[in-house]
C-alpha cells in the first residue's frame, strides 16, 4: 500500500511540473499573439492601398495587358503552403496540410502537374516525407517575421507564374479569426481576378505611364498578399498554441484533482487498515 501511495504522489508531482510548463507556454503565446495581431492589422492598410492603385490602373486604362492578369490553360499549378516551424499548436498545421493534400488529390493525376513552395518546417517535413515536388522553402522564421524573411520565396513563386512555368498559384494558410478559431483557406493568388474596388476611388496621374507603374506594382502587390497571409498564419499559430496550452493546463489540473482524491482515499484505507490491525492485536492479547 505504501508503494502505491508513493507512485500516486510521484504522478501528482510530475503532472504539476507539466502544468507549470503548459501554463507558462500559454502565457507566452498570449503575449506574442497580441503583437502578431497588431502586425497583421498594420499590414492591411498598405495592401489595401496597393490594391486601390492597381485596380485604378487596371480599370481606368483600356487595353492594358500584364502576365499576372493572363488566364491560360492550366497545365501546372503552384501551391504556396504556410505552416509553423514548431508543434504544440493543436490541429493548426494538420488542417492546412489536409486541405492541400485534398486539393492535390482532386485536381492532379501526377506530380508533374503541380509544384510546392513551403514556409515552415512542419509543412516541409510533412510534404517531403511524401516525396512531393518542393521547389522552394523557408524555415526558422521568428514569431515577428519581416518581409525580408520571405522575400525570396515570394519572388520565386510570383516569378514562376510570370515566366509561364506555372499557370496558377494558390496560397494555403490559416486565416485568423480569434484565439479559438482559425480557418484553413486556399485562395487563388494568380492570375489576379476581381480587382474592382467598391466605393469612390481617388484619381491618380502616373509617370512615366500607367503601364510602367503597373509593371512595377503588380509583383509587389502579389508579394504583399503573401506577406499578409504569413502574418495571418502566424497569428493563427499563436492563437492555436495558446488555446492548446490552455486546454493542456486544464486537463493537468483535472488529473491532479483526480489523483489527489485517489491518494487521499488510499491513504485513508491504509490508516483504517493499520487501526484494524492494532485493534485486532490488542484483542488477541487480552
Amino acid at each position: 500500500m505504501a508503494r502505491g501511495l508513493r507512485e500516486i504522489k510521484r504522478q501528482i508531482k510530475s503532472i504539476q511540473g507539466t502544468k507549470q510548463i503548459t501554463k507558462a507556454m500559454e502565457m507566452v503565446a498570449a503575449s506574442k499573439l497580441r503583437k502578431a495581431q497588431e502586425m497583421a492589422q498594420h499590414a492591411r492598410p498598405y495592401s489595401e492601398k496597393l490594391k486601390e492603385v492597381v485596380s485604378s490602373i487596371a480599370s481606368g486604362t483600356k487595353g492594358i495587358k500584364h502576365p499576372m492578369f493572363e488566364k491560360r490553360p492550366v497545365k501546372k499549378t503552384g501551391y504556396l503552403v504556410i505552416t509553423s516551424d514548431r508543434g504544440l499548436a493543436g490541429g493548426s498545421n494538420a488542417n492546412v496540410l489536409k486541405q492541400v493534400m485534398t486539393m492535390i488529390a482532386e485536381n492532379h493525376k501526377s506530380k508533374d502537374e503541380y509544384e510546392l513552395f513551403v514556409i515552415g518546417r512542419k509543412g516541409r517535413d510533412y510534404l517531403r516525407r511524401r516525396e512531393l515536388p518542393i521547389v522552394n522553402e523557408v524555415t526558422d522564421l521568428s514569431d515577428t517575421p519581416s518581409f525580408a524573411d520571405i522575400k525570396s520565396i515570394a519572388y520565386a513563386a510570383v516569378n514562376r507564374f510570370e515566366e509561364g512555368k506555372i499557370d496558377e498559384l494558390y496560397i494555403c494558410y490559416n486565416r485568423f479569426v480569434n484565439a479559438l478559431t482559425q480557418i484553413p483557406e486556399a485562395n487563388k493568388l494568380l492570375p489576379m481576378e476581381n480587382m474592382e474596388t467598391t466605393g469612390s476611388v481617388a484619381s491618380y496621374e502616373y509617370e512615366p505611364s500607367p503601364e510602367a507603374v503597373l509593371e512595377a506594382l503588380l509583383p509587389k502587390y502579389a508579394e504583399t498578399l503573401i506577406f499578409s497571409a504569413l502574418l495571418d498564419a502566424k497569428a493563427s499559430e499563436l492563437g492555436a498554441k495558446m488555446t492548446a496550452m490552455g486546454s493542456a493546463t486544464k486537463n493537468a489540473s483535472k488529473m491532479i484533482g483526480e489523483l489527489t482524491l485517489t491518494y487521499n482515499r488510499a491513504r485513508q484505507a491504509a490508516i483504517t487498515q493499520e487501526i484494524s490491525e492494532i485493534v485486532a492485536g490488542a484483542n488477541a492479547q487480552s
